[in-house]
């Protein structure tokens, strides 16, 4: 797909799961038709399949190859949550035992105990999307210190967040988002409560993650290619012919016929309305 008009270029339906030597075909195939025309590919964005990096090294040697941001960060949230639901299961054994019934009045402290440190843990379980979640309200920030007062561990995975976030800002060259990424990686090494949670921050993919900051053209997430397949895994499930690997290639085929029409189809319909307009604004002036 053409990441910047959202259009489909050329497409490949499989009836198993693909290899290394059907992406070589088919991406040769598509260089072919580009060097017909006198193209030339100067970025390619993907997501992190290991299928892709020796295939396009051969075929486009001098392209950029971008992985997919969102991806990425998708990884590195997931391993954050990881670590969250460990400091959670951690402060859950903390919680004072009793035995069962109502509590004796020497026992009622320490039961009120043990019901705030459950309630603590419930509450950072319900809220786990803070540490991850992108931009933060004021109120929630405020929500976030209360549910981390006391537990600088979980500020600090926070923080580690927040600096993951910076990485991607298009303000920097990727020059400046590798040094950060490389203090960054030391920084969390110093914070042995999270233990080995975070070992994604290490990912060699994450530098490939970066290469979209010194090209302005080029696409920092494959979500181009991602809508069209979100769009056909939709209808698989509600339009049994599309179920088929013939009825697919019928689909794809016919979006892309679609999309091509679609500058005329558009023309079209501006030119009628501006000749619909034109009547009536001749009637209010007699």
């Amino acid at each position: 797909m053409d990441n910047r008009r959202y259009n489909r270029l050329a497409f490949r339906v499989l009836d198993h799961d693909p290899t290394q030597d059907d992406v070589r075909d088919f991406l040769k195939e598509f260089k072919d038709q580009l060097d017909g025309r006198g193209l030339k590919v100067r970025g390619i964005t993907t997501d992190g399949s290991s299928l892709y990096p020796e295939v396009l090294k051969e075929l486009w040697p001098d392209a950029r190859h971008q992985l997919c941001e969102f991806h990425v960060l998708k990884e590195i949230t997931k391993e954050v949550l990881h670590a969250l639901a460990k400091l959670r299961k951690e402060m859950a054994a903390k919680v004072p035992k009793l035995p069962r019934g109502r509590p004796s009045k020497e026992q009622q402290p320490l039961a009120r105990k043990a019901k705030r440190q459950k309630q603590r843990v419930a509450d950072l379980f319900e809220n786990r999307y803070l540490f991850v979640r992108h931009q933060l309200s004021k109120a929630q920030r405020q929500l976030l210190r209360r549910l981390t007062r006391g537990l600088p561990q979980l500020r600090k995975l926070r923080e580690i967040m927040d600096e993951v976030y910076r990485l991607f800002d298009r303000r920097c060259k990727t020059q400046t988002a590798v040094q950060k990424l490389a203090k960054l990686r030391l920084r969390v090494r110093r914070f042995k409560a999270l233990g080995q949670a975070l070992n994604k921050l290490n990912s060699p993919n994450l530098e490939k993650a970066l290469e979209f900051l010194d090209d302005k053209l080029l696409g920092s997430t494959s979500n181009a290619v991602e809508r069209g397949n979100r769009r056909f895994r939709k209808a698989q499930k509600s339009i049994y012919s599309v179920r088929t690997k013939e009825h697919l290639e019928q689909r794809l085929a016919l979006d892309m016929h679609r999309e091509q029409r679609a500058p005329k189809r558009q023309q079209t319909t501006k030119t009628l309305h501006k000749a619909r307009s034109r009547p009536a604004s001749l009637h209010q002036l007699c």
